[in-house]
Parts: structure tokens; C-alpha cells; sequence
């Protein structure tokens, strides 16, 4: 056991710098000014080059900004150090949505925290309008002091969300047993930065402290190495096995991989839909019981 554990504990550091080949993630990507556009709060955000910046001043502010392109399939990934200090309330994103009430979904939600606290990592899917699939996370490092990668890659086969290369989960495909899965819509790359203090800190009991703002949130170097979404004729052309991430090595994770997310989601993990009985009355989702990674 202790060998095993060593091994894991050694893979996993060599994977922060080798293991997801970030040099090839670089081949499609371009400025973050060229690729991405503030949408609101354009008084309060900025971007300059491969850098944005996101601002919320009070209740009422808030920025955010969202990629000129949508995609289906593929990897996105972005650089984010989060707002410091006391950031009680205060919720910032970088996720993957299609449009229309019937919008799939892929979330990196990032709540914040009373001063001396640990930020929670929130992780979703939803699927035709409809989500409820969270998973959360404790960070194993402060993700305020500096810039740490976050890729969401997303393939015919699974999802598999990384926090500086390290799998942290995976949702697969089992639309063929009825289980709904995001493969027929494009979806663009959002950003925000936003007051969600009714909810977001211990269940709102934790409110925003104003006199810290203004809170700022810098994301750094956005790569989309992905299929463009062009139309419905994107749904067969991006799922084409021709595609790199369509390899079959792409379809599972290897054994290591696993054995990395496996130790850190012992490790780290604070909330699992398909650990709340009480939520679903016993009535689980059904690929609940059926093996994700």
C-alpha cells in the first residue's frame, strides 16, 4: 500500500509539468484579445493581449466576457489566479454553454471565501436545460497566489475536468443507456465575475464584506484546441474519428491518470450528487450506477 501510494504521490507530480501536453494545446490558440469579448460590465473588466482582467465593485456590478467562437469538442483551458483576501460571496467562472433554455452546460465555478478559509471548486453539467450533477472540491493549493491552469476537455466519449493537469473528474457518455449527454450543440467560453451572496458561502450565511472591493479576478492565456461549432453540420463533422481528441487513447483515462484523481478526490472532494441520497429521495440519477472513469 505504501508503495502504491508513493508512486501515485511521485506520478503526480511529474504530471503537473509533463503529463497534459500544454505546448500542443498553444497550435489553435491566438491573444486573448483576438478570440475573446467582453459582454458586461465593460467599465469594470479589461483585456490587454493574452490577459483579462474582471472587476466587481457592489451588488450591483460584476463583468464578464465570453469567447467570439463556440465549439464542439475538444480542449479549452485558461490561466485564472482568484480574487485574494476575503472573497465571502463572491462566485468566478470559466465555463462552456451552448444558448436557448435547452442549453448544455460545463461548469468551473469558483466560490469564495471568509478571509482564512479554503475557496470551493463547483462542477456541473447540465444537459438540455437541466443540471443538478455538481461536484465540489477543496483546493490543495492557494488558488489566489497565483495562476493555475484550468482545461475542460470534452470528447464524444467523456468529460474530464483538470485543475493543473490533474483529473479531478470525469462524466462519460451513456446516452445509449438514457442518460442525457452535451453532443449535439456548440458552446461557447464564458468568464464572469459576480455577487451570488445569497448562496454562494455556506449557504449564504457568509455575505459579501464591501469594504474589501474592489474584487478582481485575472484570467491569463485562453487556448481552445477544439472543433468550431459551424452549424448542425458540426455534429458529425466535429465527432468524426478522424479528429485527435476522438483517439481512442483520448476515450478513458490511462491507469495513472486515475490513480491520480482517484487520490485527490479522497483527498479533496467535499460533495458528490451521486453520494446524496437525501437530495434524490433514494431515486438515484442512473449514471450513478454505472462507472465513470
Amino acid at each position: 500500500m505504501e508503495g502504491n501510494m508513493k508512486a501515485i504521490f511521485l506520478a503526480l507530480i511529474i504530471s503537473v509539468i509533463f503529463a497534459f501536453d500544454h505546448s500542443s494545446l498553444q497550435v489553435n490558440g491566438q491573444a486573448l484579445a483576438k478570440s475573446m469579448v467582453i459582454t458586461w460590465g465593460k467599465e469594470y473588466a479589461s483585456i490587454h493581449g493574452d490577459e483579462l482582467e474582471l472587476k466587481l465593485l457592489d451588488k450591483n456590478s460584476g463583468s464578464a466576457a465570453k469567447s467570439k467562437a463556440a465549439f464542439l469538442f475538444g480542449s479549452i483551458e485558461m490561466l485564472i489566479k482568484l480574487v485574494p483576501g476575503n472573497s465571502a460571496g463572491i462566485v468566478t467562472t470559466f465555463y462552456l454553454s451552448s444558448k436557448g433554455d435547452k442549453h448544455d452546460e460545463i461548469d468551473f465555478e469558483f466560490l469564495g471565501n471568509v478571509t482564512g478559509q479554503p475557496y470551493t471548486i463547483h462542477t456541473n453539467v447540465y444537459c438540455q436545460g437541466k443540471g443538478n450533477r455538481e461536484e465540489q472540491f477543496v483546493p490543495w493549493y492557494d488558488p489566489t497566489a497565483a495562476f493555475h491552469n484550468y482545461t475542460i476537455h470534452w470528447n464524444p466519449t467523456e468529460i474530464v475536468w483538470y485543475v493543473d493537469s490533474i483529473p479531478i473528474r470525469v462524466y462519460r457518455n451513456y446516452e445509449s443507456q438514457g442518460v442525457p449527454y452535451p453532443n449535439k450543440q456548440g458552446m461557447g467560453v464564458y468568464t464572469s465575475l459576480w455577487n451570488a451572496d445569497d448562496w454562494a458561502t455556506r449557504g449564504g450565511r457568509d455575505k459579501a464584506d464591501w469594504s474589501h472591493a474592489p474584487f478582481t479576478a485575472h484570467y491569463r492565456r485562453f487556448r481552445a484546441r477544439a472543433c468550431k461549432w459551424n452549424g448542425p453540420v458540426s455534429i458529425n463533422q466535429c465527432a468524426s474519428p478522424k479528429n485527435w481528441y476522438t483517439s481512442p487513447v483520448y476515450s478513458k483515462l490511462s491507469d495513472a491518470k486515475k490513480g491520480q484523481m482517484e487520490w485527490l478526490r479522497n483527498k479533496s472532494m467535499i460533495y458528490a450528487y451521486c453520494k446524496d441520497t437525501k437530495r434524490f429521495n433514494g431515486v438515484m440519477p442512473k449514471e450513478c450506477s454505472l462507472p465513470q472513469f
